[in-house]
């Protein structure tokens, strides 16, 4: 039954997410989605004067979540009968996601669908972050610049040679480098991304804004 409303939702309308509210740990494979975190800053954070956005933090792509993903489209709030985490579980993950807020959030959106406690989730979401390489350059940025995104994604594939092109896409907005998103297995091995996940941002001139 899956399959075929699966089906017809992609003649009908744009890939998105389904209904909300599926059932957790029905999925197909993770998205680890890496946020660089100036463009992040200059888009949302610095308006809400949040603290991942100060000075001298030096923060390249962090975590912004891991998501179970369909085929096409993606759960999301799932039903599960896990707790919440913890302000300390939530807190704990601030080192590698620039913040405590962000991790809830991400736990309520997506990772309530991936079927797992709030502590195996983030077990998971740490491992999985921790199994790519950032690339060192990024560590360079101290001005911006203006490069095709696709040179973002040679830098990550040199870096990681047993990530695939068709395993890792870049995205933009508003001009900016945005996200680095990889495709895992459930088990954490790069697979190909679905075809609404795949679609790699063709800005020539996309912009890195420096670190800060």
């Amino acid at each position: 039954m899956r399959s075929i409303l699966l089906a017809f939702a992609a003649l009908c309308c744009p890939p998105s997410a389904m209904a909300e509210g599926e059932k957790a740990g029905d999925f197909d494979y993770y998205v680890l989605s890496l946020s660089w975190s100036a463009a992040w800053c200059a888009l949302e954070g610095d308006a809400r004067d949040d603290p991942q956005c100060g000075d001298g933090r030096g923060l390249t792509f962090v975590l912004h979540g891991l998501w179970p993903q369909y085929e096409t489209g993606w759960p999301s709030y799932c039903r599960t009968v896990e707790r919440d985490p913890t302000r300390s579980e939530t807190a704990a993950m601030a080192d590698i996601m620039g913040g405590a807020g962000p991790a809830f959030y991400q736990w309520k959106k997506h990772g309530r669908c991936a079927g797992l406690p709030a502590a195996v989730y983030y077990q998971t979401a740490r491992k999985a972050f921790e199994s790519i390489t950032i690339p060192e350059v990024f560590k360079e940025v101290s001005r911006p610049l203006t490069l095709p995104a696709s040179v973002i994604e040679d830098a990550f594939v040199e870096a990681n040679p047993e990530i695939g092109r068709d395993q890792i896409t870049i995205t933009c907005k508003e001009g900016l480098i945005q996200e680095a998103r990889i495709c895992l297995t459930p088990d954490l091995s790069p697979r190909r991304c679905g075809e609404d996940v795949i679609r790699d941002c063709r800005l020539k001139d996309a912009v890195l804004e420096p670190v800060r």
